[in-house]
């Protein structure tokens, strides 16, 4: 996708940190940068002066943050359905992890999470204070379904971009024993032993595909958002598909990206397909 990187903004110190790294991101990788605000509430000369106060602010953080095309929008309505119809020609939309009116106990806010759960193409939840970050590495989640694929090509342009290499993680959560008895222990650690080597021969796939990118892998007994988290303590970004292998078909976002969304501590892409 070809358009412009799509960041929603409301003046909430996560929304800077997220125009902050949609800013690098957009420098990075030559894209536009779309900073877009919705005024939902606020009616009158006031209100979209107030509106539009906070979308030049955002302009003028993302030009200092080496943006070198910012162009913005103020829109009126419902701030999910005008981010959602903002993704359809976006190349991804990066989102602050709460707005200004979130709880200030909670990890993630209702925009953020519904976006994420909706939005075609990749969304990117940035925390407060997330973004300067050197580690070199972007993290994906692998767990051989479609979507984790969505997720790799994404992480692969973010790994080209940044110079960074990717760490493919698969984690595999064996059952609760106490509810199959001990005889079936050894069938437990043979699926897993399968598994392992069908990631490791989708990781020499993907290395094939693509020769300039540096790839680890990392097959581990954990729950799969247990492992993300550890990993994202050193990682750029983490990278996962909206819905992984076993999901119900009806939701809109997995166990394991809602999980993620709460408890990795650097910025976290949610990709879903695009539809058409």
């Amino acid at each position: 996708m070809s358009g412009p990187i799509v960041v929603g903004v409301d003046g909430s110190t996560p929304a800077h940190t997220a125009v902050e790294w949609a800013a690098a991101d957009a420098r990075r990788r030559r894209l536009p940068l779309r900073l877009v605000h919705v005024c939902e509430q606020k009616r009158g000369a006031e209100g979209l002066k107030y509106c539009a106060g906070t979308l030049e602010a955002a302009a003028d953080r993302a030009r200092a943050a080496g943006a070198l095309e910012v162009e913005t929008e103020l829109l009126e309505g419902n701030v999910v359905e005008a981010l959602l119809g903002q993704a359809v020609t976006g190349d991804c939309v990066v989102l602050g992890s709460r707005g200004v009116g979130g709880f200030a106990g909670l990890a993630l806010g209702s925009v953020s999470l519904a976006v994420a759960g909706h939005a075609e193409g990749p969304v990117v939840v940035v925390r407060a204070g997330a973004a300067a970050r050197e580690h070199g590495r972007i993290v994906v989640g692998d767990d051989g379904s479609a979507t984790a694929d969505q997720a790799m090509r994404y992480a692969v342009a973010q790994a080209r971009a940044q110079d960074a290499g990717i760490l493919a993680v698969y984690a595999w959560s064996q059952p609760i024993l106490a509810t199959y008895g001990p005889q079936f222990a050894d069938l437990f650690t043979d699926s897993f032993e399968e598994d392992r080597a069908a990631a490791q021969e989708r990781l020499a796939s993907w290395t094939r595909e693509y020769p300039d990118v540096r790839f680890d892998g990392s097959q581990v007994h954990a729950h799969p958002v247990a492992a993300l988290a550890d990993a994202s303590a050193s990682a750029e970004l983490v990278v996962v598909g909206s819905r992984g292998r076993g999901g119900f078909t009806s939701a809109v976002l997995g166990s394991v990206s809602h999980g993620l969304l709460h408890h990795a501590v650097c910025p976290v892409a949610v990709v879903r397909a695009r539809q058409g």
